[in-house]
């Protein structure tokens, strides 16, 4: 991985131990060349999350996708979704514009017609059939790879990447017990924020901020609550409590469902956020799942597609009614995306320094430290989750806390996300 075009010195400030760490420099949010390096290096380079499977593109469809600064057509023929560069092999039209999925028996190039069949093999070029040195099989589509996992569809489009799997690491079991790939969409809405993509995922990693930003959302959850987890792929997150009130995060804690099938024991009492690298943000609720999938547009521009995922048989009842879910997380967004705006403006006044973080930014350092190593040229890596009792001079005792867990050890003692737990610290996240 090549360096980013930063000052690798002020890159170092942000990788000192927890509690003497400052920020990214400003150019880290607001630079066009910055924001070049992401996308051919995070976006390009690491799988890269297109959306719900089903919600992109049915069978004996075709859909073109934006991905950093190209586009991809996926193509589905049954249950398999391929995807490949969206370009002619003859002379470099685009084969399917970005926007809707649509009916096609064939892939067909709008200018000279050289068709293809869902597998990327050319099977028509009008006027070659009688050129002798031309064989139909030397030009295919050129395949992106593609894979799922939980309902969702990431590609890499440079093909380089570690196999999805390693990008994941353990964050299948955490979110096993919420069966994410046996839900439904139901409910979606589209934000575009004036924010670079990082303020975006520093904020929903912290609830530092709650009491000032989120009335509503401090009646169903206590911001001392919380506990990071310990990942072994390239994502970080954790834990916040319910109140003994609430049941899920709403307006008033109450839902109209049951809890999804596997969630049990603890995870009743808990809501799992967590970000998985570069691009996908879940919030596993005892009763629904929320996630913000981000479409990053510009240093300064980022499109954000919130889902409501729900299980299929309540999502097919007539009487089923989300807005319990989408009203609540409609104006904590409309909050977030207020201050996260408010950063990038900030950000660009001449008098932006990178500042300290806090005891309550520990996830936010996971973060940051995982892209400023991937800056220096050091490659994409798990964080180490830290000891914030101990290790942060401005800890201040305000936090509830328990000792450090390993992942391992923790394995041994209960299931569940809990398994992963490694130390705890008021408002971790949201």
């Amino acid at each position: 991985m090549d360096q980013a075009p930063l000052d690798p010195a002020v890159i170092s400030q942000a990788l000192a131990p927890f509690g003497h760490s400052l920020g990214l420099p400003t150019g880290a949010y607001r630079s066009p060349a910055v924001f070049g390096w992401e996308v051919e290096q995070f976006f390009s380079g690491t799988w890269f999350c297109l959306g719900r499977v089903d919600d992109l593109v049915e069978p004996g469809q075709l859909r073109g996708v934006r991905v950093g600064s190209e586009s991809v057509l996926l193509a589905r023929d049954g249950d398999q979704v391929r995807a490949f560069s969206n370009v002619c092999r003859h002379r470099g039209h685009e084969l399917a514009p970005v926007g809707d999925a649509f009916d096609a028996r064939l892939v067909r190039c709008p200018y000279h017609a050289w068709t293809y069949r869902f597998d990327g093999s050319l099977k028509t070029a009008p006027s070659f059939s009688g050129v002798s040195d031309f064989d139909e099989s030397d030009y295919p589509l050129i395949t992106v790879p593609a894979g799922t996992w939980g309902g969702w569809l990431f590609v890499n489009l440079d093909g380089t990447a570690p196999p999805l799997v390693e990008q994941i690491g353990n964050l299948t079991r955490v979110l096993a017990p919420y069966e994410p790939g046996g839900l439904e969409v139901g409910h979606r809405q589209d934000y575009e924020v004036q924010a670079n993509w990082k303020v975006i995922v520093e904020n929903f990693n912290e609830c530092y901020h709650c009491t000032a930003i989120h009335p509503s959302l401090c009646e169903v959850t206590p911001i001392g609550s919380g506990a990071d987890l310990t990942p072994t792929g390239l994502w970080c997150g954790g834990t916040m409590d319910l109140k003994p009130h609430a049941a899920t995060m709403s307006m008033d804690g109450s839902t109209p469902l049951q809890p999804l099938p596997g969630v049990t024991g603890e995870l009743l009492r808990q809501v799992v956020y967590v970000t998985l690298f570069p691009n996908l943000l879940i919030s596993a609720h005892p009763d629904y799942v929320l996630t913000h999938r981000l479409e990053p547009l510009g240093p300064s521009r980022t499109r954000i597609e919130c889902a409501w995922l729900f299980p299929p048989e309540t999502t097919n009842d007539a009487a089923f009614d989300p807005a319990y879910a989408v009203d609540f997380w409609d104006l904590t967004n409309h909050e977030d995306w207020a201050v996260c705006e408010g950063v990038q403006r900030g950000m660009a006044n001449s008098g932006h320094r990178p500042g300290p973080l806090s005891s309550w930014e520990a996830t936010v350092y996971q973060f940051l430290t995982m892209v400023g190593r991937a800056y220096l040229g050091s490659g994409l890596t798990p964080s180490p989750v830290e000891n914030r009792s101990s290790s942060h001079p401005r800890s201040g005792g305000d936090a509830l806390r328990r000792q450090p867990m390993t992942a391992e050890g923790a394995l041994r003692e209960r299931p569940g996300p809990t398994q992963l737990l490694t130390s705890s610290i008021a408002g971790t996240r949201r």
